[in-house]
């Protein structure tokens, strides 16, 4: 009977397969997902593809506050920054969206090092104001760069095709938005054992010791705004491309604070935490708007209340979740697969 573990060296305490177990269950988690589009409506593909724009936006972050400490509260920025790249070389320059989505990420990375020179001198407080300025910043210019996106008109965006085949539909999305979170979900998984995420946590644990010890400050905090924007802009695009159009009003200052939600909940410092934040803050407001639905018909009138409990909600978890369990929803999961690992014994 397996009980507890016992590692003998780095490599086997951060493989990301633990056992055959993990293997067995993991195999069918894919399998599920690859058979999911037969037996879900249209508008559980809605969820699913809005989970995973979620989940790819959620790991960037993760890598940049929870893994390196550097908290961004522009993330929704980087999000519009690669959404108009794709839109823009899509239809000014007739760029094909496969070859959009690298631009995007690059394009939103290239802002991330540049709102992220400030990490250099400030942190903390300091550096949540300045990325908050570049919130605001990037907004002004979605609204008022309007030969280059139409302000709040918008830019209409066809879907994404391959020979004769549209990505037209929920169900056909589905296939790209899967693969993409997928890729995401595994190279983040993996930087985060190697070199660079071990310098990120240094970084993120004491940035001054981190430097003694011969960590580029200059180069990991860069490459990590770098990363998370790169996520950020990748899911802006997959995002817009699935919605058809991208205007100003999909990424305000509140999207942000959605998305370190899902960080702070699922778990900071857990690329399973930013799965599990990402499913969870995608589906609460789906069940208040369900639960509004319900209450409008049951009782007339009443439905009014439910409108303001979305951001309502979103704070009370926040706080409950930085009270109660600051490591999140990845720690509840830990300690139940302990409680399976280690039964009937208390070690």
């Amino acid at each position: 009977m397996r009980c507890g573990d016992f590692k003998e060296s780095y490599i086997q305490d951060e493989a990301i397969f633990q056992s055959g177990f993990v293997k067995f269950f993991l195999a069918l988690f894919f399998v599920f997902l690859l058979i999911f589009p037969l037996l879900a409506n249209a508008y559980m593909l809605y969820l699913a593809n809005m989970i995973g724009f979620a989940v790819i936006g959620a790991v960037g972050l993760n890598l940049l506050t929870g893994f390196t400490g550097q908290i961004s509260l522009g993330h929704s920025a980087f999000i519009g920054v690669g959404a108009y790249t794709s839109a823009i070389l899509i239809t000014k320059l007739g760029f094909s969206f496969w070859l959009s989505l690298p631009f995007a990420g690059l394009v939103s990375a290239l802002a991330g090092v540049i709102i992220g020179l400030p990490s250099l001198r400030v942190k903390g407080l300091y550096l949540c104001i300045a990325t908050l300025a570049s919130q605001f910043i990037l907004e002004f210019i979605f609204v008022h760069w309007e030969s280059m996106t139409k302000g709040i008109t918008g830019i209409h965006i066809p879907p994404p095709q391959i020979g004769a085949m549209l990505f037209s539909t929920e169900k056909k999305f589905y296939w790209i938005t899967l693969f993409f979170a997928v890729i995401a979900v595994a190279y983040a998984r993996n930087l985060v054992r190697s070199r660079m995420g071990r310098a990120f946590v240094a970084i993120r644990d004491r940035d001054l010791s981190a430097e003694i010890i011969g960590i580029n400050l200059l180069q990991y905090k860069l490459s990590a705004f770098a990363i998370s924007s790169f996520y950020a802009g990748v899911a802006g695009a997959l995002w817009v491309s699935f919605l058809k159009v991208v205007t100003p009003e999909h990424f305000p200052f509140i999207l942000s604070i959605q998305f370190l939600a899902m960080i702070i909940i699922g778990g900071m410092g857990s690329i399973l935490g930013s799965i599990f934040g990402a499913v969870f803050m995608t589906i609460v407001p789906e069940f208040l708007s369900y639960t509004a639905s319900v209450v409008k018909m049951q009782a007339p009138g009443y439905e009014q209340l439910f409108i303001p409990l979305k951001e309502v909600v979103f704070g009370s978890l926040i706080i409950f979740f930085l009270i109660f369990e600051p490591r999140g929803l990845a720690e509840i999961w830990n300690r139940i697969k302990s409680v399976f690992r280690l039964w009937p014994f208390s070690y």
